[in-house]
């Protein structure tokens, strides 16, 4: 049995998806299990700020797809939930971390992260850590490339490159980690294949869907102030400028082998990602 945390949002759902088309017996948690039955899974309990539901979640687990929220305890909730796998014997824990968590002294959501992999790894259960990069799908679902119209794309990412990773693939690595073998003890870097600038992201969307799309790159004081505005608090915005600062200095520029590695095929271009949506209801 495999328990799936954050199993709604762009990651959770991609792997939940994998894991079905593999046949997995698994469930997931979700503070209204209800709702989640209604989407075709099993659901329990679950809620990171009620510890007391972990345990009962966790009953009859022998793996657990661990994706925290993005909040400022996700350190405190990843080690909650460690200490109640341990207690009820889980034998394998596949994190959902960051590309660059080993940087000293990294960024502030790369040090949550990197304190959840070392009480990951202090708890004696059999890890596997996957490292994706920034997901192709945020253009869509945050940064404002609306595919029902055209739109101007407002970042602070400058004139830098990333190497975008399709959602999915690292939704199928999880999935085949999480079912395959020879993955504990192991850490994958999940990127696309090539480093593109967003004006070259909105272009290869834009021809896609049919739509005209620009690129403004904002200066980070503006980006703060927008977030502010929307009431996003202090960490928040001081860690979503750091992850822009990532890209405008083309830190995430390099591309990686990890979906190969785990899936034996490369990893989706966003030519590939464009088209699909394009071809998907919207």
């Amino acid at each position: 049995m495999i328990f799936v945390t954050g199993a709604t949002g762009t990651i959770g759902s991609s792997t939940v998806k994998a894991l079905k088309a593999k046949g997995a017996r698994f469930k997931v948690g979700a503070r209204s299990p209800d709702k989640a039955r209604a989407l075709g899974v099993e659901a329990v309990a679950f809620d990171w700020e009620k510890p007391e539901t972990f345990g009962p979640a966790l009953q009859g687990v022998e793996k657990v797809f661990l994706l925290t929220p993005i909040a400022e305890k996700q350190a405190e909730y990843a080690q909650a939930l460690v200490d109640a796998a341990k207690k009820a014997g889980v034998k394998h824990i596949v994190k959902l971390s960051v590309m660059g968590v080993d940087a000293e002294p990294g960024i502030a959501l790369g040090r949550q992260h990197r304190a959840a992999e070392k009480a990951i790894k202090d708890s004696g259960i059999a890890w596997t850590m996957l490292r994706p990069t920034f997901f192709m799908e945020n253009f869509v679902n945050y940064y404002g490339a609306d595919p029902k119209k055209d739109a101007t794309v407002y970042l602070a990412h400058g004139t830098g490159k990333a190497c975008w990773v399709d959602g999915r693939d690292v939704g199928e690595v999880a999935a085949e980690v999480l079912t395959g073998k020879g993955h504990e003890g192991k850490a994958y870097d999940l990127t696309g294949p090539e480093a593109l600038g967003d004006d070259e992201v909105v272009a290869i969307l834009g021809e896609a869907l049919g739509r005209k799309y620009t690129y403004v790159a904002v200066p980070e004081e503006a980006a703060r102030k927008a977030l502010a505005d929307m009431g996003a608090p202090q960490w928040m915005v001081d860690g979503y400028a750091e992850l822009d600062m990532l890209i405008r200095n083309n830190w995430v520029a390099t591309p990686a082998n990890g979906v190969k590695e785990v899936l034996g095929r490369p990893a989706r271009s966003f030519k590939e990602y464009a088209k699909e949506l394009a071809a998907s209801p919207r």
